[in-house]
């Protein structure tokens, strides 16, 4: 097993709790577990493999199914054990997404893309499933929380690995400096309140 099938994985398993959790925040029944889930963890990946031209990695392998369903199927039988739902989320969802960046930022540079599509890559598959997740749920996306740092993180991370191959550190020392990144700015944004700056609009001028 490669270190990006790893990665692919971890993530997809991870992301896939997420899912689970938001259905049982709708109280869906256990074909909506299985559905959420698998569209939080495949969905960004999905997305990243379509846009690079590849087949998706659950119709290559369809173990990454399993994942999802055995994370549905875990959360359906257990969400009532947890005290905030929506805390186990956000925390699920800040473990899953460095996973997911260097996962999506290490396919495309081993596929010899430079660094724009290295970075592109990163978010697309670290912010994807999420986003899918929480339009289908009808909830306010993760992604776009007034000023949270999200995307931001998968930039950041994105980047740095690219910086990494840039100055050629070798393995794995990329990938970790991309799951570093990420995780530390997103769990500085939940633990600490880290934000950027948001437009405020002013009224028009009087003439």
């Amino acid at each position: 097993m490669t270190a990006l099938v790893l990665l692919d994985y971890t993530s997809v398993a991870i992301f896939a709790l997420t899912g689970a959790l938001v259905a049982s925040r709708a109280q869906l029944d256990i074909v909506g577990f299985a559905f959420l889930a698998c569209l939080t963890g495949l969905g960004g990946g999905t997305l990243r493999d379509l846009l690079l031209n590849r087949a998706p990695i659950w119709i290559a392998d369809p173990t990454y199914l399993g994942f999802g369903c055995a994370a549905a199927v875990l959360v359906f039988f257990s969400a009532h054990l947890i005290e905030s739902r929506y805390t186990a989320i956000l925390w699920l969802d800040a473990l899953a997404l460095p996973v997911a960046v260097a996962a999506g930022a290490g396919v495309a540079a081993s596929l010899g893309f430079g660094w724009p599509m290295i970075v592109v890559m990163g978010i697309v598959t670290g912010c994807g499933g999420g986003l899918m997740r929480d339009v289908v749920a009808n909830e306010v996306p993760l992604v776009l929380k007034q000023g949270e740092l999200y995307v931001t993180c998968a930039l950041a991370g994105s980047g740095a690995l690219a910086c990494a191959l840039w100055l050629g550190l070798p393995a794995p020392i990329p990938a970790l400096a991309c799951a570093a990144v990420t995780f530390l700015l997103r769990a500085g944004s939940l633990g600490f309140g880290w934000r950027l700056p948001v437009y405020k609009a002013r009224p028009p001028r009087n003439k």
